[in-house]
C-alpha cells in the first residue's frame, strides 16, 4: 500500500539529490536503518565509556577501602 508524506519542497530537493537513482522506498529504508545503526553505535560507545568509568571508580574505591 502506498502512502504520502508531506514535506517542504526544499526538503524534497535535498532528499532527491541524496536518493540518486534509487526508488523512494529503498532510499528511505536505507536512510532509516542507517540512522538506527548509527544511533546504536553511539549508544554502545557511550555504554563502553561509562562502563570503563565505573570500573576505574570501583578500583579506586577498593583501593581506598583497603587503606581502612
Amino acid at each position: 500500500m502506498a502512502t504520502t508524506i508531506t514535506i517542504k519542497d526544499e526538503t524534497k530537493k535535498v532528499l532527491a539529490t541524496l536518493k540518486g537513482n534509487k526508488d523512494w522506498d529503498s532510499f528511505l529504508k536505507e536512510l532509516a536503518f542507517g540512522s538506527e545503526s548509527e544511533a546504536l553505535a553511539r549508544r554502545r560507545a557511550f555504554i563502553r565509556t561509562r562502563l570503563q568509568e565505573l570500573f576505574v571508580e570501583e578500583t579506586r574505591v577498593k583501593g581506598w577501602a583497603r587503606e581502612y
